[in-house]
């Protein structure tokens, strides 16, 4: 794969490396690529920031890159309050689920398009759901929200439960984490005008994800939360 090609891309995270360099995740039309930039305390490390919009070359054959040029190529996208949160969790969940130079140029375009909707404060919600739905169909554990695991069309008035990486159960008698039929219907046409839809959907992605996070939390959403339960003045 050639990375010494200019290409666009967005700072995931970064942190300090060794005396005046930084370590880069970044996210690619080819990927998620990690890269050491030189002189990071420089005029060029002021951009090594999240959801500014980015073009990098980067040189290097092994999995660590070399960031060769880093220029601007578009505004910044400045977020904040709910917005900023909902930006990091998404930073977090490529870094701990997009394997390195795993190429994904539709995820890196949903990304791109995220970005101003987060700024312009469109409601969050069916924003992170769009982008986690995306995120696993991308990396092959998506599954089907119209039929069940058996190929049966999904029923209104059923109850399932989801079976990570196959898909969805129908069952007979309630037990916690269930979901309606209506429910996962709902979701399958992005309708969050169904009552329970949204909040159901955001259960949903949580028990898609969970396999693939292992047991360590999300920094992003334990800051989210404690922002929502600190008390104001």
């Amino acid at each position: 794969m050639d990375f010494t090609s200019p290409q666009p891309a967005f700072v995931l995270h970064s942190r300090p490396y060794k005396e005046s360099s930084a370590l880069v995740d970044l996210l690619t039309p080819q990927g998620r690529l990690r890269a050491v930039m030189r002189a990071a305390r420089g005029k060029a490390g002021s951009l090594i920031r999240p959801f500014v919009s980015l073009e990098v070359e980067l040189r290097g054959k092994s999995d660590l890159k070399t960031i060769a040029r880093l220029e601007g190529a578009g505004p910044a996208h400045w977020l904040d309050g709910q917005a900023l949160f909902g930006g990091l969790y998404l930073n977090e969940l490529l870094i701990r689920l997009l394997p390195v130079e795993d190429a994904h140029p539709a995820l890196f375009q949903h990304y791109v398009a995220t970005l101003p909707a987060l700024a312009a404060h469109r409601p969050l919600e069916p924003l992170l759901r769009a982008f986690e739905w995306r995120l696993l169909g991308e990396l092959g554990y998506g599954f089907a929200l119209e039929t069940d695991i058996a190929g049966r069309p999904i029923e209104p008035q059923r109850l399932y439960r989801l079976l990570p990486d196959a898909g969805l159960e129908p069952v007979e008698s309630f037990q916690p984490g269930l979901f309606s039929g209506a429910e996962l219907l709902a979701m399958a046409e992005a309708d969050w005008q169904v009552s329970g839809a949204l909040a159901a959907a955001k259960r949903l992605m949580r028990q898609a994800l969970a396999p693939h996070l292992g047991g360590r939390p999300l920094v992003s959403r334990e800051l989210f939360m404690n922002l929502k339960e600190a008390p104001r003045g």
